[in-house]
C-alpha cells in the first residue's frame, strides 16, 4: 500500500523529518510562490516520470491554469493536488529496502535524476550511528557538491546526518514499511527537507 502525501508527512514528522510548507490545492493560501504542484494518488507511484509534477509556478493564475491543464488527463483516477513551496539546495536521496537476509538497508546518494544516471550511492544496515551516517555522506563521489563546489554554498551537514539517523529509526520502528524513497531531499544551510516521499507498506 502506498501512503498518500499527507499520510507520509504525518508519519515522517513524528521522527523529526522536515518538509517544505505543503497544502492541498484550494487550501494553500499560506504557501508562498514560487511553488511546485504535484498529484497525490495511490494509483500513481512515479509522479515525475508520468509528468504529474510541475515546478516553479510563480502565480495563482499559473497554478490554476496548470491544474486545469493536467486535470483532463486524470479522469477516473481518484486523486488530489498538492501545492508545495520551492526550496533551493542540493538534492540527495534517502531510501530504505528490507533485504530478506540482512533486514533494513539505508541508501544515501545524490538525488533527483542524478541517482539514476550516476548511481553514486552508499548503503548501511540499521541502526545508524552518527559516525556511520557521516561515513555514508563522505563516501559518495559527489560529496564535493555538499561541501560547496565552484562558488555554490555548502550545506548544513549536521542536519543531513540527523535526517539519516531519523530515517534509520523510522525503518527500525515501523516494521510495516517495506520500503521508502525520499527523493529528492533538498539540503541547504537551514535544514534537510523531504520534498517527495514514497512510502510503501506491506
Amino acid at each position: 500500500m502506498l501512503l498518500s502525501i499527507e499520510e507520509s508527512q504525518k508519519l515522517l514528522s513524528q521522527y523529526g523529518l522536515l518538509f517544505p510548507k505543503t497544502a492541498v490545492y484550494g487550501q494553500h493560501q499560506g504557501v508562498s510562490f514560487p511553488v511546485a504542484l504535484k498529484v497525490d494518488s495511490s494509483k500513481i507511484v512515479h509522479k515525475t516520470d508520468r509528468g504529474w509534477v510541475r515546478l516553479n509556478l510563480n502565480s495563482e493564475a499559473e497554478l490554476t491554469h496548470t491544474v486545469m491543464q493536467l486535470e483532463s488527463n486524470l479522469k477516473g483516477v481518484k486523486h488530489q493536488w498538492v501545492v508545495q513551496e520551492m526550496v533551493k539546495g542540493v538534492e540527495v536521496i534517502i531510501g530504505m529496502k528490507r533485504d530478506p537476509t540482512f533486514g533494513p538497508v539505508i541508501v544515501f546518494g545524490l538525488g533527483g535524476i542524478l541517482v539514476e544516471i550516476l548511481k553514486d550511492v552508499s548503503m548501511q544496515l540499521i541502526p545508524l550511528s552518527r559516525k556511520e551516517a557521516l561515513r555514508m555522506i563522505n563516501s559518495i563521489k559527489g560529496k564535493k557538491l555538499l561541501e560547496g563546489f565552484r562558488g555554490s554554498s555548502s550545506i548544513n551537514k549536521e542536519t543531513l546526518v540527523q535526517a539519516l539517523i531519523q530515517a534509520s529509526k523510522l525503518a527500525e520502528q515501523e516494521k510495516s514499511i517495506v520500503e521508502f524513497d525520499f527523493n529528492p531531499v533538498i539540503v541547504n544551510q537551514q535544514g534537510a527537507y523531504v520534498v517527495d516521499a514514497r512510502v510503501i507498506l506491506c
